[in-house]
């Protein structure tokens, strides 16, 4: 059995875990090396790409840089949470402030020192990235909009620092984060829908809060269709492989979406679409083993 203070010691780490959100950190590391295995080199053997230092040194500083954005966004957001995710906040609170605050400025230090055995210019970008996270969450999230624009840009920089790196420039990429930008776009204005209790609180200008519940849904509405342009691009002229099948899935999942949307109420609803969008992004991390499956298995035997 546990002792009572190891027991706070690891929920003080299950807590710092939530803060950090530990789970979508390593969806975002297994993404970027995926990324950069099946599409940004196709061509370099497997164990050259794994053992790259310095593709490991940007996915390490990548995820540092992520981890110390969510703490840092949970410290301006801490009052806001406690209405928006009670159960979630109260495990974060396990943790004070002071800890966060600590564990902010080592994390961002040692992104800066891991990116400076890469090259100057990885400091500058990765310096870029903290100072954008910090400006957006301290100012621009609160701004209608803005925030969710600059939130879903910044959720993507990790996959373009990966591909300036291979310095792969190939148009099915670029249609491929096109269609990962506006779904993470679509997301980030559902979790205002979601959110609009704590954000009214805390007298966050979002655009359900200014302009109602109705706008709302015709820019995500917006989006989606947008969203289905590159998704059947890559699916009628691009060769994806299988991939194409989780595109068609994407498809008729989105369609279902914007049904849902219109017939959501309340948070509960918003909560169901937020989770839609999440499924389809989590799973196209891993489909992406489906654009040559024969490529797969060779360079993994």
């Amino acid at each position: 059995m546990l002792s009572r203070k190891n027991k706070l010691l690891l929920f003080k780490l299950l807590s710092l875990f939530s803060v950090v959100r530990g789970y979508n950190i390593l969806v975002i590391t297994f993404a970027q090396y995926l990324a950069s295995i099946y599409i940004l080199s196709p061509n370099i053997p497997l164990r050259k790409v794994v053992l790259d230092v310095n593709l490991f040194l940007i996915v390490t500083a990548s995820a540092l840089t992520i981890a110390s954005g969510y703490i840092i966004n949970n410290f301006y957001d801490a009052e806001k949470d406690l209405i928006n995710k009670p159960t979630k906040s109260m495990l974060d609170r396990l943790v004070s402030q002071r800890f966060k605050l600590t564990t902010y400025f080592i994390l961002n230090f040692l992104t800066v020192f891991a990116a400076s055995y890469i090259s100057f210019k990885a400091v500058l970008f990765f310096s870029a990235y903290i100072f954008g996270i910090w400006i957006y969450s301290h100012k621009l999230k609160r701004i209608p909009f803005v925030g969710n624009l600059v939130s879903s840009t910044l959720a993507i920089a990790p996959f373009f620092v990966v591909f300036v790196y291979y310095q792969n420039f190939q148009t099915v990429i670029f249609v491929h984060a096109l269609f990962l930008f506006l779904l993470i776009l679509a997301r980030e204005m559902i979790k205002d829908l979601e959110n609009m209790a704590g954000d009214l609180a805390q007298n966050y200008k979002t655009i359900p809060i200014i302009y109602g519940a109705g706008v709302s849904k015709s820019i995500i509405t917006s989006l989606i269709v947008l969203t289905l342009v590159p998704a059947l691009l890559l699916i009628k002229s691009f060769d994806v492989g299988y991939m194409h099948y989780y595109f068609m899935a994407c498809v008729a999942l989105l369609i279902l979406f914007l049904i849902l949307l219109w017939k959501a109420e309340g948070k509960r609803h918003y909560v169901w679409l937020h989770n839609i969008i999440k499924f389809i992004i989590v799973v196209g991390v891993f489909s992406i083993l489906l654009i040559d499956v024969d490529v797969v298995l060779n360079r993994i035997l």
